[in-house]
């Protein structure tokens, strides 16, 4: 006969499932900047041209190929999560993200394999960009699943903490590798090192994801169903909670998009060298430090409002620092931190606004193919708008814009809310509240 489960077996069982669920995004997170920092060191290596920024613009440009690849993510791991289970999508989603990680630091460089090596150095950053698109809303509908009602804006805040996490120990560890060998070790071998560390980071969580047990919605609600992670469905029955979603999704994507690349490269023209780099650390930790206060603030105000009134504050004092932004550590803290703020306050509860508004059975691929296009498109564009912009002087322009994808937040916040008010008119133009 089976011992009876204690309490603290099962909260302890809980912590692990909840552990292993976030600690993706560290990993995600870990992965992403360790490619944009070390790129410079490796391009020529892949891509070697007499011009060292070709060499560069190569290396970025498989960067964007991983980007464009997160909506196909969204897409497949969402459908899978849906009509196999979370835990099975989790376990895809982290051995495609070992794997190109592994596969990143131990391909052979151009001088050895020739045409091979950009183009393994391609297939390793397709599979990490399938991943990444579907790592967060599998992640997103699993943790919402399991937590407790009153407490979901708290768990989404892990979120934001293992995703400053992960940015934070690949700033540390690019620093650190630099600082003991020195530039030419690095150039020549040290730029693989984050990349096994990564591979090795994703095995571990590999490990603990296969002790994972399935959620009761999924059990209950979805295994049984029919048409469970249906495409036709989420685009047709549940249009309506696609838009919600692209809304909700849309500020953080602009911003993202602009306070994650423009801001730390305008800052790093108009600083010292070393500057920029001390600004993300500090602004870094001390979302470190916040993540979880302000996930305990939006479970008591209300996730919606709690997001209105984020958006309201951010779009004056974010668009005050970037257009006032100087060389200074104070200003450059100022605008890069005001934005990254907004990032973990957005992101903190999302998980719960999204969750929401799809119901169990095509909940995953609901959040996460909105998202993955919606971040796509418009983390791309941003940066190219902004060198736009700065050429003919309309950075205020480019602000503006920017702004109007996070106010979005404000009439998503009022659907969600109050769908009966809206009923009328949201049917007399085709679409629907199917829950």
């Amino acid at each position: 006969m089976p011992l009876p489960v204690t309490a603290s077996a099962r909260k302890r069982a809980h912590r692990r499932s909840v552990a292993a669920t976030v600690v993706g995004n560290f990993v995600e997170s870990f992965d992403w900047l360790a490619y944009g920092l070390f790129a410079p060191l490796f391009a020529a290596r892949f891509f070697p041209s007499d011009n060292a920024l070709t060499s560069v613009l190569g290396a970025f440009a498989v960067l964007g190929v991983g980007v464009l690849m997160r909506p196909l993510g969204g897409l497949l791991l969402g459908r899978f999560a849906d009509r196999r289970g979370r835990r099975p999508a989790l376990m895809l989603a982290v051995s495609l993200m070992a794997g190109g990680s592994f596969l990143i630091g131990i391909t052979p460089t151009y001088e050895h394999i020739g045409l091979l090596a950009p183009l393994v150095l391609l297939l390793a950053r397709t599979a990490q960009g399938i991943s990444h698109g579907g790592e967060w809303p599998t992640a997103a509908t699993y943790l919402m699943e399991v937590a407790p009602e009153r407490r979901k804006c708290v768990y989404g805040s892990l979120f934001s903490l293992t995703t400053c996490a992960g940015a934070f120990t690949a700033s540390l560890l690019g620093g650190g590798l630099t600082a003991v060998f020195g530039p030419q070790a690095m150039a020549a071998w040290g730029w693989r090192v984050p990349f096994l560390v990564g591979g090795v980071l994703g095995l571990v969580l590999l490990v603990l994801r296969a002790g994972l047990a399935e959620t009761d919605v999924f059990r209950r609600e979805v295994s049984s169903r029919t048409g469970r992670g249906s495409l036709r469905r989420v685009l047709g029955a549940h249009r309506y909670q696609v838009l919600l979603a692209v809304l909700f999704v849309a500020g953080t994507a602009t911003v993202g998009g602009t306070w994650t690349a423009v801001v730390p490269a305008l800052g790093g023209q108009l600083s010292d060298p070393g500057t920029m780099m001390w600004v993300v650390v500090s602004a870094t930790a001390f979302l470190m430090v916040v993540n979880v206060p302000l996930g305990l603030l939006a479970d008591r105000v209300g996730a919606a409002r709690f997001l209105a009134v984020v958006s309201v504050l951010f779009a004056v004092a974010g668009t005050w620092s970037y257009l006032t932004m100087a060389g200074t550590f104070t200003s450059l803290l100022l605008t890069y931190g005001s934005g990254v703020l907004y990032l973990t306050c957005a992101t903190t509860v999302l998980p719960k606004l999204l969750t929401e508004i799809f119901p169990p059975q095509v909940r995953a691929l609901g959040i996460g193919l909105p998202n993955a296009v919606t971040s796509a498109v418009l983390g791309a564009v941003m940066p190219v708008s902004a060198a736009f912009a700065a050429e003919r002087d309309a950075s205020a322009w480019f602000v503006a814009a920017v702004m109007a994808g996070v106010l979005l937040a404000l009439p998503a916040a009022v659907l969600a809310r109050r769908p009966r008010a809206v009923r009328p008119v949201l049917e007399r133009s085709g679409l629907t509240l199917t829950k």
